[in-house]
């Protein structure tokens, strides 16, 4: 129980710049997951992209997004 409290007890000491960090973290998440999937499912794509390329630009925007994830889960929770 001790090492609960004390793993909460850190992530709720964050100074306010590394909280706005984490929150910019999780929010470069999302955009680059979004807008990987944009990219694979929007019929209507703006750009002439032949559907392979763009599929897998597209899935090499998830996976980056996720190792962003990772890396922002490492240094938030793991300490």
């Amino acid at each position: 129980m001790s090492g609960l409290r004390k793993s909460t007890n850190k992530f709720s000491q964050k100074s306010p710049t590394q909280r706005f960090l984490s929150i910019l973290g999780l929010a470069m998440f999302g955009f680059y997951f979004v807008l990987g999937m944009l990219i694979i499912f929007w019929d209507n794509f703006p750009l002439e992209i032949n559907p392979t390329y763009r599929t897998f630009f597209g899935i090499l925007l998830i996976v980056y997004s996720f190792m962003r994830f990772a890396r922002l889960w490492q240094n938030n929770f793991n300490r």
